[in-house]
């Protein structure tokens, strides 16, 4: 039993379990009633996704350091609002029962949310899996 950290949109471990996509939006150009079939996710929590404008920022010029470190510092301090810190503290419980996988579209784990999102989790006491 774990949170597993995955690429959306990448082919499912065996023992998964429910994948949630912790992103701004759906994928581009996939149908609804596509999106699990084809490994995106099951249910969408938008709630642990960076804000609009964190991700328009993300997404204008190539990271530096220096902008990787903005980007986290502001990232955590939207997860720090009560209803991310709620949701976090659900999953962090729910991962000592049961398997499932939180996820962004990102190609680069490093530079992505969701390489962020694992710290928090695990700071919560979440179980994670390697």
């Amino acid at each position: 039993m774990a949170i597993r950290v995955v690429r959306l949109g990448t082919e499912r471990a065996p023992d998964e379990g429910v994948r949630l996509g912790t992103v701004r939006r759906p994928p581009r150009g996939v149908r609804k009633e596509d999106i699990a079939r084809r490994d995106y996710y099951d249910v969408w929590a938008p709630e642990l996704a960076p804000s609009a404008a964190l991700v328009k920022d993300a997404l204008s010029t190539p990271w530096t350091e220096k902008r990787w470190a903005s980007f986290a510092r502001k990232y955590r301090a939207d997860m720090r609002a009560p209803a991310a810190q709620h949701l976090i503290a659900i999953l962090a419980a729910l991962s000592a029962r049961s398997s499932f996988s939180v996820g962004c579209y990102c190609e680069d784990e490093a530079r992505c949310h969701r390489s962020i999102l694992r710290d928090i989790l695990a700071d919560a006491g979440a179980v994670l899996s390697p």
